[in-house]
């Protein structure tokens, strides 16, 4: 296959997308279709909007920042769906859309539109992350032992459902290309939570062993953990046989490769506090920074623990583009966590900031058929909003 150069376009461009998702999940979804071209509409209430325009702090002015961070790329069309004008309006957009996506509470969207796919039996239970992190068994598995239950750091049920609804997408719509057959797509926070439990499923069907917390240790490698140094911690991961002899080289602990109680990888495993124990007390003799330098020259992998401010400095996540800076009018500087996957040809990329509330009603409309008068008319009956003009915190 032949590689080509980079063009402006992404590679979903032509692909239609009505969006009627809120707060993280389905926005998160959406908003990887946008970054790679997709013409996504976001669909909302004309009463306020997504809700996540309200949730913070942080404020950039009147816009909430994390509704900035999801909704990047996308056009904004207030409609109000309640109405029965307004679904007609919204059934002429699906005519022309390649994908409609909803994150409402189970079988509520299916209840105004009969027309649509159906969907089973659905559960009617609303969810959230630290709910599905808890039912997934995330929870039970994250932290340090005889602690109380903890949730991972981020939300990340949230963030993996909208991958893995963002994946079946787009599977589907090349599914559409091929054959021109359409389908539902369905996931969902708990089984967002679940598939990232693979090591502690793979001890439980293997074993019957019910895995609880281990702080920063792996499931099955030693030493593969963060450890304290002289002026903080590093993480290391020398979970192979060659990586543990090159660690033990590295460090002076030569003693350590011809220790009964740590010669095999599952004998580390197994007595994994007490070498962790031993670990420390030859990296706490130097700041982190050295042992790093050692470590990489001597080929262990490991790496620092940062915070965000330092996770932004780091030549590697520059390089990559994970910080990407956007000017606006109004805003100013934004900035962007980059786009995480690389196209050689076609690539993502952030072409717009997160929309205003209505912002691009009329355009959109126009563009689907809608003449100038019924535009003009829906605007005035109150069944679509126009521009509001900023992030309606409000």
């Amino acid at each position: 296959m032949e590689m080509t150069g980079p063009t402006s376009a992404g590679p979903l461009a032509g692909m239609v997308v009505l969006d009627l998702t809120q707060i993280l999940a389905g926005p998160m979804c959406t908003m990887v279709l946008a970054d790679m071209g997709a013409d996504v509409i976001k669909i909302e209430k004309p009463q306020g909007g997504d809700d996540n325009r309200r949730m913070g702090p942080p404020f950039v002015k009147d816009w909430s920042a994390g509704f900035l961070a999801v909704n990047r790329n996308k056009r904004s069309l207030a409609l109000d769906l309640r109405s029965e004008e307004g679904r007609g309006v919204f059934r002429r957009l699906v005519e022309d859309a390649d994908a409609v996506v909803e994150n409402f509470r189970p079988g509520s969207f299916t209840a105004q539109f009969r027309d649509s796919a159906a969907q089973g039996r659905p559960a009617t239970a609303g969810g959230s992350t630290s709910v599905a992190q808890g039912v997934s068994g995330l929870m039970s598995i994250t932290g340090h032992p005889d602690m109380p239950p903890a949730k991972v750091g981020v939300p990340i049920t949230d963030l993996t459902a909208g991958l893995y609804g963002a994946n079946g997408v787009m599977a589907a719509y090349i599914h559409a290309l091929k054959t021109g057959q359409g389908q539902m797509v369905d996931t969902s926070l708990m089984e967002a939570g679940v598939a990232y439990t693979v090591w502690e499923s793979s001890v439980y069907f293997a074993e019957g062993e019910i895995p609880g917390p281990l702080g920063s240790a792996h499931r099955v490698s030693a030493p593969y953990q963060a450890l304290r140094t002289r002026d903080g911690y590093l993480n290391l991961g020398a979970a192979t046989q060659p990586t543990w002899e090159q660690l033990c080289r590295a460090i002076g602990r030569e003693d350590l490769m011809d220790d009964d109680r740590f010669r095999n990888p599952w004998d580390r495993k197994a007595r994994e506090r007490e070498l962790a124990d031993l670990l420390e007390e030859t990296f706490s003799t130097q700041d982190t920074e050295q042992w790093l330098e050692l470590l990489d020259n001597a080929g262990v992998v490991a790496g620092p623990i940062y915070n965000m401010e330092q996770v932004y400095r780091d030549p590697q996540v520059l390089a990559r583009e994970m910080l990407v800076d956007t000017e606006d009018p109004e805003l100013g500087t934004i900035h962007n966590i980059g786009v995480p996957v690389k196209l050689s040809a076609t690539p993502g990329r952030i072409r717009r900031r997160a929309p205003a509330l209505g912002e691009h009603s009329r355009e959109i409309l126009l563009e689907h058929g809608f003449s100038q008068e019924e535009v003009d008319n829906l605007l005035e009956d109150g069944v679509v909003l126009g521009n509001q003009g900023s992030g309606v915190r409000r």
